[in-house]
């Protein structure tokens, strides 16, 4: 009898009927070191530090878990989706034994940390095989900014397949945003946004070549694993979200009926003071915190999701495989249409409350010395010989043996980011947060540390890097996760 593996499997049924994702307890029949569904558990959602020191053991499996009312058969961390949430604060020493009762390889990447990318810290070039346990161990600087950071799979081809499964879980960490009065009394909430696909059993549904090239985005978006939420603004007014985009490729462009945000820290840690915006853009990967007053008259206002347009290939416009229109003009994987706002959650306030106060001053936010250098990446797509279309970065794909980009220890350059291509991309940085300097040259409107910045077509932006404390080999890449997994990653070594 002929055999086939794990990758001609999925074409086959995805080929043949729209597909049916990750069906372990069959394919279990055929090849036994494959991992099979296993039972539901249930272990806490929440692990904070004690004594400066955070352990827990972390499993990486498929299970069963509920999305709202609805049965579903994910990939989860611990059993569940999200992932648990892990609170620390700075100096702390973090012990996390990984298990991957995955059916296949995987690891664990701490998006946004600044921490070791080498060793058993934060290193994407760790592959954990299916029933083998890792233990991870690194300690957060002293001077590390609190902030809302993440972590989720960095297996370079299969980042965005597992994301899109369910794996991601928030990574807190604590400090002196948390402490000014007006912050501390807000009534603390966190938003995981995630989108998924379903078939009409709850089994993730194969992706479809279309979808990749544009990156997969599913028809549930769902918050918290849940749909449509209710958060309830306590008799002090002030609401604080702390929000992050976990999908593989959907923007979310938020707005809340009839109340602005009010702006307090980006991917790397707080502002240095508030700023009102009546929307936010999150592209993948990205974090805000945000405060919202419940000044309005009391009762019910929707979180919307508005439609954006990330661009387009030529090829997209048409009917795409499962019968939809291409994503990018408009629908999504499942040929959801995507040009009506979308209810994500529910805020609501019964009675009229007093009126409180914003913050007037938040943290310090330091101009970044002088550059020494100027680089400069080109984001594209193209057709690349015994590969087909790949994404790229400066024309070329990635090459996990290259070192694509050196720089210094304690230096500090300026990058110059130019989309040539159609789509939008946002890009991220392991390691070392960042500061936007400017869009098309005008000047950014205030200073902000970040780690994913958004390029979106036909745009330059320049983005300016202190390369501190961690020497070593890690990786720069669209956050666009099938981008990324389809060759637009580059090797950044960074050298004593």
């Amino acid at each position: 009898m002929k055999k086939i593996n794990r990758r001609q499997f999925i074409a086959l049924t995805g080929a043949a009927t729209g597909g049916v994702f990750l069906l372990n307890h069959l394919w279990e029949r055929g090849e036994s070191s494959q991992v099979s569904l296993q039972a539901p558990i249930n272990l806490p959602r929440l692990h904070k530090s004690t004594n400066g020191l955070l352990e827990l053991d972390l499993e990486a499996s498929y299970r069963p878990v509920k999305l709202g009312q609805k049965q579903a058969y994910l990939l989860t961390y611990n059993g569940q989706v999200p992932a648990p949430r892990l609170e620390v604060q700075a100096g702390d020493t973090i012990r996390i034994r990984f298990k991957n009762n995955l059916f296949e390889s995987t690891n664990l990447h701490y998006h946004g940390l600044h921490i070791p990318v080498t060793g058993n810290a934060d290193n994407v070039f760790v592959s954990i095989q299916p029933k083998e346990t890792f233990n991870y161990e690194f300690t957060i600087p002293q001077n590390h900014p609190a902030g809302t950071f993440w972590y989720h799979p960095h297996r370079h081809g299969l980042v965005a397949e597992q994301l899109f499964g369910g794996l991601a879980g928030l990574f807190v960490v604590r400090g002196d945003l948390d402490e000014i009065p007006e912050i501390k009394a807000a009534n603390e909430e966190f938003l995981v946004l995630q989108d998924f696909a379903l078939d009409g059993e709850g089994n993730m549904i194969s992706e479809a070549h279309m979808s990749i090239m544009a990156g997969r985005e599913g028809d549930l978006l769902a918050v918290n694993g849940k749909f449509n939420p209710t958060f309830s603004i306590s008799k002090n007014g002030l609401l604080r979200w702390r929000i992050v985009n976990a999908s593989p490729s959907r923007f979310y462009r938020l707005s809340l009926e009839k109340h602005p945000f009010y702006l307090i820290a980006t991917d790397g840690g707080g502002l240095a003071e508030v700023i009102e915006l009546n929307e936010l853009l999150l592209t993948p990967g990205e974090r805000v915190e945000v405060l919202i007053k419940a000044d309005k008259e009391p009762g019910k206002y929707r979180l919307l999701n508005l439609p954006y347009d990330r661009g387009g290939m030529g090829m997209m416009g048409g009917r795409g495989m499962m019968g939809g229109r291409g994503m990018m003009s408009g629908r999504g994987m499942m040929g959801v249409n995507n040009d009506a706002p979308t209810i994500l959650a529910t805020v609501n306030y019964d009675a009229p409350v007093k009126p409180v106060s914003l913050p007037r001053k938040l943290l310090s936010v330091p101009a970044l010395p002088k550059h020494k250098q100027v680089r400069h990446f080109t984001l594209n797509h193209g057709m690349v010989p015994g590969q087909g279309m790949v994404f790229l970065i400066n024309g070329k794909p990635y090459e996990p043996n290259s070192i694509d980009t050196q720089v210094k220890l304690n230096t500090v350059e300026d990058w110059e980011i130019v989309n040539t291509g159609v789509m939008d991309h946002p890009f991220h940085i392991h390691g070392n947060q960042f500061q936007v300097v400017s869009r098309d040259g005008k000047p950014e409107p205030y200073r902000a540390w970040k780690d994913t910045v958004l390029v979106q077509q036909g745009e330059t932006v320049r983005i300016r890097i202190p390369f501190r404390d961690f020497a070593g080999k890690t990786v720069y890449h669209c956050h666009i996760l099938d981008h990324e997994d389809l060759g637009m990653m580059g090797n950044l070594e960074i050298q004593k």
